[in-house]
C-alpha cells in the first residue's frame, strides 16, 4: 500500500476503506507518511468529502492513536457533553452538577481556552486551591463517590489529531467537515463516554456561521457517534451574541453560581435545561425531555444542583466558600462603562468581537503561552432587543491593565449593530439532530 495511491483514490472521489485510512493516520503517526503526503490527503478530503463510514473510520483511527479512557469503573451511563465554542458559554459549570444531581454520572475531561474562547479548566482555576488534574483511580472514586469531576486534559489522547489539526492550521484545510468532525468525536470515544451530548453553535461568534452548515457539521459527527456505537444528539444553538451577561473567567463561574441557584440570565438557564435533559434521557434517568427538564428544575430549585458544585469543589481540594461567597472570586481593579453612541434597538451583537475585547483585557490567549489574568473580563449590560438611549452603558469592562481598554472598547461599540425599530428576540435552540434526523424550529 502507497501513500500516493490513497491520495490519488480520494483526490478522484472515490471511497477510502479503512485499511487505507488507516495506513494514512497511523503513517503520519509513526513518521512513515510525511507532512506533505498528509497535507495532500487532507486537501483531497477538504475537496472531495467523506462518507459517514468513512469519516467514522477516520474517527476511530485517530481515537486509537493514543490514550483510550476505560470509564467502566464508573457506575451508571457516562454521558459527555460537547460545545464547540462561542463567548461567554460557561454551561459546563452549570450542567455538571445539576446532571450529577439528576443521577447521571459526570466524568469529563475539559481544556484550555486559545484565542477569543475561554476554557473551562482555567475557569475552575478563578476557584482558589482547585485542582485540575487527579490521577485516573482518583478520578474514577471521586465520580462514583459525588457523580462528577472535572478535570484537564491528560495523557497522550489523540496524538494523530493534534499533529493533523496543526497541520491543517496552516494548509487551509481548518473549514473541512469531515475533518471537523472526526477531530471533535476523535477525543470524545477516547475520553470512554458511553453517550454524547453535543452543542453545535451557530452564528456570527461561532466557526460554523449559517444553520445550514451548523446542521451539516451536526450530523456528520451525530453519523459517527451511531456508526461507532455511540448515543449522540446535537443541539444547535445561538451564538450571534454571547451566552449570559459575563465574560471572563471568574465572572463565568460567577453567572455559573448563579444560575443554579435560580437566578441566571434566561438564556444559559434555558441552554443548559435543553442540553441537561437530553444527558437525562441518554443516562436513563428520565423517559422524555419534558419529565428531564422537570427533574433538572426541581434540583435547582431544592438547592442541590448548588450543593453538587460546592461538593465538586471541595473535592477537588477547591475553596467550596468562594462558591457560597462568590464576592470572594478573583475581581478586577478598575470598572471602566461602555456607554452607546447613539439610541435604537439591539438588533445584534458581533460575538467574535466582544469574546476578542475580553482577551485584549487579558481574559483570553493571544498565544498558547499566554498568561491570562482571571479576574478581568466583560459584564454585558444590552442584550439583543433590548431599546437603547445615546449614553446607556452597553457593558462594563473589569479591568487590571488599562493600556488596551480603549481598544476594547472601540470593539465592543462597533460590535453592537442597533435597528430604529423594535427587533425580535432571535431563538435560543434552531434545531436538534439525532439518528433519527434533524427536527428544526426556523
Amino acid at each position: 500500500m502507497r501513500a500516493v495511491d490513497i491520495i490519488h483514490k480520494k483526490r478522484d472521489g472515490e471511497v477510502l476503506s479503512q485499511e487505507e485510512i488507516a495506513f494514512m493516520i497511523q503513517g503520519y503517526s509513526e513518521g512513515s507518511v510525511p507532512d506533505y503526503q498528509i497535507s495532500a490527503f487532507a486537501m483531497a478530503i477538504y475537496f472531495k468529502g467523506m462518507n459517514a463510514q468513512e469519516t467514522a473510520h477516520l474517527t476511530l483511527e485517530m481515537a486509537k492513536s493514543g490514550d483510550q479512557i476505560d470509564l467502566s469503573p464508573i457506575h451508571g451511563i457516562k454521558v459527555d457533553k460537547h460545545s464547540t465554542g462561542g463567548v461567554g458559554d460557561k454551561t459546563t459549570l452549570v450542567l455538571a452538577p445539576m446532571v450529577a444531581a439528576a443521577g447521571v454520572p459526570v466524568a469529563k475531561m475539559s481544556g484550555r481556552g486559545l484565542g477569543h474562547t475561554g476554557g473551562t479548566i482555567d475557569k475552575l482555576e478563578s476557584i482558589a486551591g482547585f485542582q485540575v488534574e487527579l490521577s485516573r483511580e482518583a478520578f474514577f472514586k471521586q465520580v462514583n463517590e459525588i457523580g462528577v469531576s472535572l478535570i484537564g486534559q491528560s495523557g497522550n489522547i489523540t496524538p494523530a489529531d493534534k499533529k493533523l489539526y496543526a497541520l491543517r492550521d496552516v494548509t487551509a484545510t481548518v473549514d473541512s467537515i469531515p475533518l471537523i468532525a472526526s477531530s471533535v468525536m476523535s477525543k470524545k470515544i477516547a475520553a470512554g463516554a458511553d453517550a454524547i451530548v453535543l452543542d453545535v453553535k451557530t452564528g456570527s461568534g461561532a466557526f460554523m456561521k449559517t444553520l445550514d452548515d451548523s446542521i451539516l457539521l451536526a450530523q456528520a459527527m451525530v453519523d459517527i457517534g451511531t456508526e461507532v456505537g455511540r448515543q449522540t444528539v446535537a443541539i444547535i444553538s445561538d451564538m450571534d451574541q454571547p451566552l449570559g451577561h459575563l465574560i471572563g473567567n471568574a465572572l463565568e463561574v460567577e453567572e455559573a453560581i448563579d444560575t443554579l441557584r435560580g437566578r441566571g440570565p434566561s438564556d444559559l438557564h434555558d441552554l443548559c435545561m435543553t442540553l441537561g435533559s437530553h444527558m437525562l434521557v441518554l443516562g436513563e434517568q428520565a423517559g422524555t425531555i419534558d419529565e428531564a427538564k422537570a427533574k433538572l428544575e426541581a434540583h435547582i430549585q431544592d438547592g442541590s444542583a448548588f450543593e453538587r458544585l460546592k461538593q465538586l469543589v471541595q473535592a477537588q481540594q477547591g475553596d467550596a466558600d468562594m462558591i457560597e461567597h462568590p464576592e470572594r472570586l478573583p475581581h478586577a481593579a478598575k470598572k471602566i462603562e461602555v456607554k452607546a453612541e447613539s439610541s435604537g434597538y439591539v438588533a445584534a451583537i458581533e460575538a467574535e468581537s466582544i469574546g476578542i475585547a475580553a482577551m485584549l483585557l487579558g481574559a483570553g490567549r493571544e498565544t498558547k503561552e499566554s498568561q491570562i489574568d482571571l479576574a478581568v473580563g466583560i459584564d454585558l449590560r444590552k442584550k439583543v432587543a433590548d431599546p437603547v438611549q445615546a449614553g446607556d452603558v452597553l457593558a462594563i469592562l473589569h479591568v487590571n491593565d488599562e493600556s488596551r481598554a480603549s481598544e476594547a472598547s472601540a470593539r465592543i461599540v462597533k460590535a453592537y449593530q442597533l435597528s430604529s425599530s423594535a427587533v425580535e428576540q432571535k431563538p435560543l435552540v434552531y434545531a436538534i439532530v439525532s439518528k433519527d434526523g434533524v427536527q428544526r424550529f426556523v
